[in-house]
């Protein structure tokens, strides 16, 4: 079955779930994107950045942090490290309120991700009634292949290819919408983790500058 016949055998519910096809593609090559460029180089930035913070070198810390603000972690160090003497628990909520900040960019469409995960199915569904309803209209026990025998199969067909459609654009949405929510559960760990080390070597730094 081309295309065309399958638009034409779907009905008029093939028509959303084509819609809803072509916009979760859209939104998940967006999102593959997007993790695929911070996973590749924020590891390694992170780790440069606590390097050079524990040696006390702020303003290498800094330069590497603005050439890859396009990172979140990044975003949420920069925030923390460019206030000026901050004491320990300004520099936890300067940490903490950019990272919050930074978790709508982090989870971007998975509201969208579940609409179609929810509806895509009960339009299938809907095209399954609508077709039932339109071979039960047609069927004519007196006129066995008759004209109207090709309506109780063009129904039965509606019926069949939109339940088919709507679970096949939920269950590929729902695959990627897992996949990027388990991302996104490890991102919030991983600037957890690096934030409290930051945070612990600011403290310790504050701590020995007020001894002094």
């Amino acid at each position: 079955m081309n295309i065309s016949n399958l638009l034409t055998a779907g009905g008029i519910v093939i028509w959303p779930l084509l819609f809803f096809s072509v916009l979760a593609v859209a939104l998940i090559l967006e999102r593959i994107t997007f993790w695929f460029k911070i996973s590749g180089r924020q590891q390694q930035v992170v780790r440069e950045v606590l390097k050079f913070y524990r040696q006390g070198n702020v303003v290498s810390a800094l330069d590497i942090l603005q050439n890859n603000a396009d990172l979140p972690i990044a975003r949420i160090f920069l925030a923390a490290l460019e206030l000026e003497e901050p004491t320990p628990e300004e520099f936890r909520l300067a940490l903490e309120s950019e990272a919050q900040g930074e978790i709508p960019l982090l989870k971007r469409f998975q509201n969208i991700f579940d609409t179609i995960i929810g509806l895509a199915p009960l339009l299938g569904l809907l095209g399954t009634v609508l077709g039932l309803i339109t071979s039960f209209a047609s069927l004519d026990i007196g006129n066995i292949g008759g004209t109207k025998t090709a309506n109780v199969t063009s129904g039965i067909s509606e019926a069949l290819v939109s339940t088919a459609s709507g679970l096949i654009v939920a269950i590929f949405t729902l695959l990627f919408a897992n996949i990027f929510r388990g991302l996104y559960i490890r991102q919030i760990a991983w600037i957890q983790e690096y934030g409290g080390q930051l945070e612990l070597l600011n403290r310790r730094q504050y701590e020995r500058a007020n001894k002094s």
